[in-house]
């Protein structure tokens, strides 16, 4: 049962270290991001999931204690999924999504319950997405997700991906519906103008909605924003 969830952006400039000088740019969302994690704690879930974007080679679980680094960041920062305290994992380190998500948990203090990964291809098929939500609520217990993902990269000229018309009213519809809970309307994001807009969340936001379709969860958007022309979004549910 999906009791919790928490929306985060997933930029590596989001990591205090990362950003440098320009760390304090982003201060606002990362006091939104320790907002939403406490929502999740609130919960007090059996079990988080953090799910973010990821290419096709980094699609699949990550157990707890997965180590994760921002090397190719240009910072020697290392993350664990489940904070120190975890049990190391043998096999591949953590894709840049959930090496955010964990930094943002290790940040936090989290302790409240065991960490897990899961990365979904940022092509996944909405139906796909949904199927994989509801594979997760319907694992025994009480189940929290921190959902990693960035909306449109194309909002101004300097932006990632140029200036596209269609990127400031896609991520209006988006943070609208994430910050309402709107479950029907992150299920209607059309993955391929997302695709075009390089909006990397929408595959994380519509497993969320897979998994949040019978549990009755409110929402209230913690913060909106387009710094470095990419949209941010971070919510909560509960």
């Amino acid at each position: 049962m999906l009791v919790a969830a928490a929306v985060c952006p997933c930029p590596p400039l989001l990591v205090s270290e990362v950003a440098a000088g320009a760390a304090p740019e982003l201060d606002a969302a990362r006091t939104a991001c320790s907002d939403a994690l406490s929502v999740l704690a609130a919960a007090r879930p059996d079990r988080l999931v953090v799910i973010g974007p990821v290419e096709e080679a980094g699609r699949g679980a990550y157990p707890a204690g997965t180590p994760g680094s921002f090397r190719g960041f240009g910072v020697d920062l290392a993350v664990r999924l489940g904070g120190t305290g975890a049990e190391a994992a043998s096999g591949r380190g953590l894709p840049p999504s959930l090496a955010v998500g964990a930094w943002l948990l290790e940040r936090a203090g989290w302790s409240d319950a065991p960490v897990e990964g899961l990365g979904v291809e940022e092509s996944l098929a909405p139906g796909r997405c949904a199927e994989a939500g509801r594979e997760i609520a319907a694992r025994p217990g009480r189940t929290a997700l921190l959902v990693m993902g960035d909306a449109s990269a194309r909002r101004t000229l300097k932006a990632p991906g140029y200036l596209d018309e269609r990127a400031a009213p896609f991520d209006a519809e988006a943070g609208r519906a994430l910050g309402a809970a709107d479950i029907a309307a992150l299920t209607a994001l059309d993955a391929g103008l997302a695709r075009e807009l390089k909006a990397a969340g929408r595959a994380p936001w519509q497993v969320l909605a897979g998994a949040a379709r019978d549990a009755g969860l409110s929402g209230a958007l913690l913060y909106e924003d387009a710094p470095y022309g990419v949209g941010y979004v971070v919510a909560a549910w509960s």
